[in-house]
């Protein structure tokens, strides 16, 4: 045998030996290890769905999903070797609808006999707190840092009214608005609340109030009595709420880690939502789906996109497309439509609405899902669908529309700007910011919103199988959460997108038990459409829309277009 071979032989073991140690190593980071204490963060807001635009990739680069969040809690629920737990809470970001799906898969994971604990530094360090401490009393136990507070005050909103500065400012909102609970203009056009904004507005807060006294009092046992004194009575220091029952102790990360771990017993190891997720998370093979498709934000026509202000926009082109593919893809039984979005166009909406219709007539069962907000125009997209499920806390209906124009001679004429026009037509400037409507042009737009208000409330009560004046009941542009909706026939079933996927499974005749893949659409794009940019959505913003985006930085729709929307009112600071 020459040396030569002899050291050939050598080096070939040496590299198996090696890969056998590297791919041994692999496996043992991939695998879950008995007594896992999991590890997650709910103390930030979550995002639906992470768009495929190039400013959507910039801004939520590497952000987890809500989906992610409940599958990771799910699995989790049923794997022997997680044990605990333990979650940082007390961020004042996320909406009522995902406290109350997280707040769900939390339950769910106790319901499995395991315990589950949150901290928190402070439930909203000198301000509202109420939602993130209701998302906390899910958990077996709560513990807040010494130095934090818990802003357990209540619910509250705040509408700015600017017809005052826009007179100043020589601005005249010309503006419509179908019916009297359609507060959208109201903000440019009213001084202080009318009885039916009032009304509304304060029906959504006792409700979502309401939601979260029944909650935290079941979960804390404390009568509702009493807690809606402590409400009056906050918000407290981290010694107070000790006191009064609110948390069951006072405790920095690092102490309320060891005491999990300590709980835990021998061997326990902390490991991450995310990483667990990755570990434990496989490739559906199953040859039964359901696709989910997500419509966020803003609805307009054009293909759905992201702003440079962080804000998601669902365009009709997307979603329809997205529609198209599933209702063709026979490996696709039924479709969840995921909706977050407090309107938009009615064209777009309307075009949507359609696709929803289509995939129907082609034998897929649509099942409308609700996130945090789904109004006016996020009501048109749901309301054909089979069925409609919706958190308690869901921001919903605002079945109605406004439309007008902010006139800005007088604006641009204090600044020595004036306008001169040639028109060809009687109507050529209708559309024109710069001139005032005429009587002909006011009966015209006012005959406009009449025909898309009732449009509205045709398909509505159709899509709901209600009367018309059932259907006029629940609309007239007013909110509703989630829960009173149900109440009126707007909603059939109150949960996440768990119950939208058993109902999917349902109405497509597969088994509960059977498991099926879960198809996310918009689809992503493939590489080569990300470096050429074809097939993206157009990320540039109009004067118009870029007015838009700076005033949802400040949590008010001013709905300043020439187009008839579909939008709700705003509720600001809860």
């Amino acid at each position: 045998m020459s040396a030569s071979f002899i050291v050939f032989g050598s080096m070939a073991i040496l590299i198996l030996l090696i890969a056998a140690f590297v791919s041994f190593f692999l496996w043992k980071r991939r695998v879950v290890r008995r007594n896992t204490i999991l590890e997650a963060d709910f103390s930030r807001d979550y995002e639906e769905h992470l768009p495929e635009d190039r400013i959507g990739r910039i801004l939520m680069r590497g952000a987890p999903v809500l989906r992610d969040v409940v599958e990771g809690l799910r699995m989790a629920a049923e794997d022997s070797k997680v044990t605990l737990l333990v979650a940082k809470v007390g961020g004042s970001g996320m909406k009522m609808a995902k406290v109350q799906e997280i707040r769900d898969a939390v339950t769910r994971f106790r319901s499995k006999g395991k315990k589950a604990i949150a901290y928190a530094e402070s439930f909203g360090e000198f301000g509202p707190g109420s939602t993130s401490y209701y998302l906390a009393t899910a958990f077996d136990r709560i513990y807040v840092q010494p130095s934090g507070n818990i802003g357990l005050t209540g619910m509250g909103m705040k509408t700015p009214f600017l017809r005052e500065l826009v007179e100043k400012l020589g601005i005249e909102p010309q503006l419509g608005a179908r019916k009297e609970y359609k507060s959208a203009a109201y903000t440019l056009t009213k001084s202080e609340y009318t009885e039916p904004h009032r009304e509304a507005d304060k029906a959504v807060l006792d409700s979502l109030l309401s939601q979260i006294v029944e909650g935290v009092a079941q979960s804390r046992g404390l009568s509702p009595e009493k807690l809606m004194s402590l409400f009056d009575l906050g918000p407290f220091t981290a010694k107070q709420a000790l006191q009064q029952g609110l948390v069951d102790g006072l405790a920095y990360r690092d102490e309320v880690r060891t005491g999990a771990e300590n709980e835990a017993g021998k061997g326990a190891r902390f490991l991450g939502l995310p990483e667990y997720l990755k570990r434990k998370r496989r490739r559906s093979t199953g040859k039964k789906k359901v696709a989910i498709i997500y419509g966020i934000g803003r609805i307009a026509l054009g293909k759905s996109r992201s702003t440079p202000f962080g804000r998601f926009v669902m365009g009709s082109d997307t979603i329809s497309a997205a529609f198209r593919s599933a209702a063709k893809d026979k490996s696709v039984k039924a479709i969840v439509f995921r909706i977050d979005s407090p309107g938009g166009s009615y064209v777009a909406s309307d075009a949507i609405w359609r696709e929803t219709i289509c995939a129907k007539n082609g034998g897929k069962p649509v099942i409308a899902s609700m996130s945090d907000v789904a109004g006016s125009g996020g009501y048109f997209v749901a309301m054909a669908c089979d069925r409609i499920i919706a958190h308690p806390g869901t921001i919903t209906g605002s079945i109605g529309v406004v439309s007008g124009k902010m006139v800005t001679s007088e604006f641009w004429n204090k600044l020595g700007i004036h306008w001169g026009g040639l028109y060809t037509n009687r109507n050529a400037d209708f559309w024109s910011n710069t001139n005032r409507y005429s009587e002909e042009q006011r009966k015209l737009m006012e005959s406009w919103l009449d025909e898309i208000y009732n449009d509205f409330v045709q398909k509505a009560a159709d899509g709901r199988k209600m009367d018309i004046e059932s259907m006029e009941l629940a609309a007239k542009g007013r909110i509703w959460t989630g829960r009173d909706a149900m109440e009126r026939g707007l909603v059939d079933e109150l949960g996440g997108l768990d119950e939208a996927i058993r109902a999917a499974k349902e109405a497509a005749n597969i088994p509960k038990e059977e498991r099926v893949g879960l198809k996310a659409y918009p689809l992503k794009r493939s590489l080569l459409k990300r470096l050429t940019g074809s097939d993206r959505g157009d990320t540039h913003l109009s004067g118009l829309e870029l007015l838009q985006e700076l005033q949802g930085v400040l949590e008010s729709e001013l709905f300043l277009q020439n187009e008839a929307l579909l939008v709700r009112s705003p509720i600001i600071g809860t």
